[in-house]
């Protein structure tokens, strides 16, 4: 599977354009007036949340005073680029745009950290543990929706295991996510057997915050730090159960870090990590 990621191209296309309309001391106000949008248009626009076509890119290069050249075409051709559809379109029956925009980018995340206080990381969820978790918290949903949304979580683990570029991922998980019983025994046992043979991979460091530790920096929840090698800054990814938020400024990215570089402290290391998943296959469930 390609790790080409449309969503990744966009927001690269978008900070450059940001970039140069600062260095033309236009404001959105300006731009939207030029060509004849509304500034909400714009806001949107440059956000994100509003995809643009390659001729509004050309009429914004033009009016940025960006004439032909390689810079130019090399942004015409990422506006281009960022039209393509990811190999994630063909599960849009079943995730909601919100969640699609975050496939994209994990598709072409060179790094990911990641806190979940309740339950394994999807990129390292087994495929009957994944079902459980649909199970239990899609109730309403007709099994075959059930495995469409499996097979997407197995198709994104392979961040991990791809050729060229595969993702680092760290994961820190709360002892509560190694402890609850998902899907029962068997499947549970499984899981953390799966853990310790996927922490062997160089690109895959977990590490697990022990009960004994006591208060955190993240008791607020989960949340996950992506970083990418485009030229794109880090985002900070938090989920809720019907959106989710993307923070970019300096401020956040930075209390996000801080809190992550405590939990990296405050957690067993790797190895003791595993040895504790190891011990847990052992007893009952």
């Amino acid at each position: 599977m390609a790790d080409f990621s449309p969503t990744v191209r966009h927001r690269r296309l978008l900070q450059e354009l940001r970039k140069l309309r600062g260095a033309a001391g236009l404001k959105q106000e300006e731009v939207a007036d030029h060509l004849d949008w509304s500034t909400s248009r714009m806001t949107k626009v440059e956000s994100g949340t509003l995809r643009i076509s390659v001729n509004d890119v050309r009429a914004m290069l033009q009016l940025y005073g960006l004439r032909e050249g390689a810079e130019y075409e090399a942004l015409i051709q990422l506006a281009k680029q960022a039209k393509e559809r990811g190999w994630w379109h063909a599960y849009s029956d079943v995730i909601p745009q919100w969640f699609q925009v975050y496939v994209g980018l994990e598709a072409e995340a060179s790094s990911l950290r990641n806190y979940e206080p309740e339950l394994v990381h999807g990129l390292l969820q087994t495929e009957d543990y994944a079902r459980a978790v649909y199970q239990a918290a899609r109730t309403t949903d007709a099994p075959d929706e059930i495995e469409r949304y499996v097979s997407l979580r197995m198709a994104r683990q392979d961040v991990l295991n791809r050729s060229e570029r595969p993702m680092h991922l760290w994961a820190i998980m709360n002892e509560a996510s190694l402890r609850r019983r998902v899907g029962g025994a068997r499947v549970m046992k499984e899981q953390l057997r799966y853990l310790a043979e996927v922490s062997a991979q160089p690109n895959v460091t977990i590490q697990v915050l022990p009960y004994a530790i006591g208060a955190h920096t993240a008791m607020l929840g989960s949340f996950a730090i992506l970083a990418f090698s485009e030229g794109v800054g880090e985002v900070t990814y938090l989920e809720y159960m019907t959106g989710s938020l993307y923070l970019e400024k300096p401020e956040e990215l930075r209390a996000y870090t801080l809190a992550y570089d405590h939990l990296r402290a405050s957690a067993l290391d790797p190895r003791g990590s595993i040895d504790m998943i190891a011990k847990l296959v052992k007893e009952d469930f």
